[in-house]
């Protein structure tokens, strides 16, 4: 699993002359326009920054890939170059599903980055041959998928809480209840990271890209009680429409997530519960929340909390908002969204 991780490693030089050049990638067969379309996106990035070369990684959305990548940039003093420094991007491709591995990873990522990014600022300075460069490009490559392995190996042995049993040590005859929950919104709202953010599983979980539909499974107790939540996190890309008529069925409770800081996908919200009732006749009730996700971006919030909580009692949800980025009411909405749906139930 660890080895179909990694996309692509991609080494692009700022030449004055040649221009934007990808000089060096792993695997070597990554098609080209995706080598041209990094080296696009790294020298906008660069001089939308006005040629500030940012010190962490970066994380750039490519959509119609299906893509993220991490980047880097390297700056080094050569007095042969204009403005006497040379500049370059090393970037880091993954499938835009697996954001939480790589996001939970940034850190130790960032060492190993600087590591090899020394080392090729070396090189680059002494002007030593492109395959001294394809020799770091694959030690990195090596080192990332080592430290994956390592984080998941870590995650598969967390010790849980008695409030979140672990599933790998339930049997199913001890579960008392299954509640399939319904995760739905706008496409990079966060739906993901903030399921993953509450199951803590980002390496263990079921995705279908070709159905868009991403199956995760957490347990938690209610008087005592064990509950196996299933969470269905449902793409919200358009050409998955006609498909999530299946993905509702059977569903005793949705989560509608928008984010606060894009007003198109508040705008979006009647659309999705719409959606979500025409495919849930028969139910008196849907139970649920109305999600704002990223309130940790305060700086760039669009959507005031009174027009959130006006929209929720207008679809009879309730309205909580959180973070996917800092864990801030997550475990604590999804808890919430549990016990509301174990009300429901006739005990007699």
């Amino acid at each position: 699993m660890i080895e179909g991780l990694i996309k692509g490693l991609i080494y692009i030089e700022f030449h004055d002359i040649k221009g934007t050049n990808p000089l060096v990638w792993t695997p070597f067969n990554l098609d080209e326009q995706l080598r041209i379309l990094c080296g696009i996106k790294a020298v906008s990035l660069l001089t939308g920054e006005e040629s500030y070369i940012p010190k962490e990684l970066i994380t750039l959305p490519f959509p119609s890939r299906n893509l993220k990548g991490m980047i880097k940039f390297l700056k080094w003093t050569d007095k042969a170059r204009r403005g006497n420094f040379g500049r370059s991007a090393l970037i880091l491709l993954f499938h835009e599903a697996d954001d939480l591995i790589f996001y939970k990873a940034k850190q130790y990522l960032e060492n190993i980055f600087d590591e090899i990014i020394g080392k090729i600022i070396n090189i680059e300075i002494i002007k030593s041959k492109k395959n001294k460069i394809k020799e770091q490009i694959e030690k990195l490559a090596e080192k990332i998928k080592f430290t994956l392995q390592e984080l998941r190996d870590k995650e598969l042995i967390r010790d849980p809480s008695k409030e979140f049993p672990s599933l790998n040590d339930l049997r199913d005859e001890v579960i008392d209840y299954k509640f399939k929950i319904v995760v739905c919104g706008d496409p990079r709202v966060g739906k993901t990271s903030t399921i993953l953010r509450f199951t803590n599983n980002a390496f263990t979980r079921t995705y279908i890209p070709t159905l868009g539909v991403n199956v995760t499974q957490k347990a938690l107790k209610i008087d005592e009680k064990v509950i196996k939540l299933v969470l269905w996190d449902i793409a919200g890309q358009s050409k998955f429409s006609k498909m999530r008529i299946h993905f509702y069925q059977g569903a005793e409770g949705v989560l509608l997530v928008f984010d606060l800081s894009n007003k198109k996908s508040f705008d979006s919200v009647r659309r999705w519960y719409k959606d979500i009732e025409d495919n849930l006749k028969g139910r008196f009730k849907i139970i649920g929340f109305l999600l704002g996700n990223k309130n940790d971006l305060d700086d760039k919030r669009a959507i005031n909390k009174e027009s959130a909580i006006e929209l929720a009692n207008e679809l009879n949800l309730k309205y909580i908002e959180t973070s996917a980025l800092t864990g801030d009411n997550v475990k604590n909405m999804f808890s919430s969204i549990a016990n509301e749906i174990y009300k429901t139930i006739d005990f007699y």
